[in-house]
């Protein structure tokens, strides 16, 4: 269900605000005034805006986003700088950004730390670089930064079709580790054409044996899993001897039963995380460091964003729904304004 475009008055902005908590059609497009810019804070016209499985969660009321005057979703945008707080060095007006935030970025402009954001790579564009920054920044941070991934390794990872999958193998590939996913049918062979070494139907295969005949009954050093459930016992037998499995979701459920004890011979280790919940500087930090080591490999073309469809803002509500079906190989982009 789409919301009619309504003209904007001067200090006003269109955003996605939600004023209850249900299906897709609780998604409302109203007027809110315009952020001003903190100090240290450029306020950025948001020309993209991407979708997250956090969104949804936030949409029925299970995902809070910060405080905020309005409840807007959205945690990852791409656009222009059009004004900067007094104390702002990093950027200035017309620059192209793209960053993570914990909220707000469905609509048409957003107040940001200017140390939040990282330039959009030039062979990606603007239009298309809110498929970076929070799948990206997640399979970075989770199989890199936590999960200790280097070339010559093996990682396990979970809905490989997903935004956070198609990020992870590509990464995975450009640092010479080797990697299995799981995924649909459907999805299987987009996974192997993005670089997957291997890719199993979790329908009908299992995915620890697969795991141990790929790596010879070593396991996997690395697993990226997020879904949660009963996948997370059968991580654990999954994992080589001294490998990390690293939680950064809970598509399958929260609660679950796990055999603690095959995590001590193996003297494995089993991590939670999320990005959003993290204080500004951790945030600011793992940006930089994705900047740092990350962002080449986009100018170089080694690897790209997946952007599987784009909507409009005002159909906003049909985008959450094809997310919910899981219809989607890579990211759902939100175009808020012409590039």
């Amino acid at each position: 269900m789409t919301q009619p475009r309504t003209a904007v008055a001067s200090g006003a902005m269109r955003a996605v605000v939600l004023e209850s908590y249900g299906e897709p059609e609780v998604l409302t497009i109203r007027e809110v005034p315009d952020p001003a810019p903190g100090p240290g804070e450029v306020v950025v016209e948001i020309v993209a805006t991407a979708l997250n499985r956090a969104d949804l969660l936030q949409r029925r009321g299970f995902y809070p986003g910060p405080p905020m005057a309005h409840e807007i979703p959205g945690m990852e945008l791409s656009g222009r700088v059009s004004g900067t707080g007094e104390r702002v060095t990093l950027w200035q007006p017309g620059d192209e950004v793209m960053g993570i935030v914990g909220g707000g970025a469905y609509a048409e402009r957003i107040a940001v730390h200017e140390r939040q954001l990282m330039a959009v790579p030039k062979t990606v564009g603007v239009a298309d670089a809110a498929a970076i920054p929070e799948v990206w920044i997640t399979a970075f941070d989770a199989l890199v930064v936590q999960g200790g991934l280097t070339s010559g390794r093996t990682a396990l990872v979970h809905a490989g079709g997903s935004g956070v999958g198609t990020a992870a193998i590509q990464i995975a590939k450009a640092i010479g580790a080797r990697i299995i996913v799981t995924a649909s049918a459907g999805k299987v062979g987009r996974c192997l054409e993005l670089g997957a070494d291997a890719a199993v139907d979790y329908a009908v295969a299992d995915f620890v044996a697969a795991t141990r005949e790929f790596t010879d009954g070593r396991g996997a050093d690395v697993i990226l899993d997020v879904i949660g459930g009963d996948y997370v016992d059968r991580d654990i037998a999954a994992v080589a001897v001294s490998g990390r499995v690293i939680q950064v979701g809970v598509m399958g459920g929260g609660v679950t039963s796990v055999n603690v004890g095959m995590l001590l011979p193996k003297r494995a280790a089993l991590i939670g995380t999320v990005l959003r919940a993290r204080p500004l500087e951790e945030k600011i930090a793992i940006t930089h460091r994705f900047a740092t080591e990350v962002l080449p490999f986009f100018a170089s073309g080694v690897v790209h964003p997946v952007i599987d469809r784009r909507y409009p803002l005002d159909a906003i509500a049909a985008a959450h729904a094809a997310m919910e079906a899981n219809e989607n190989v890579g990211k759902i982009l939100i175009d808020v304004a012409p590039a």
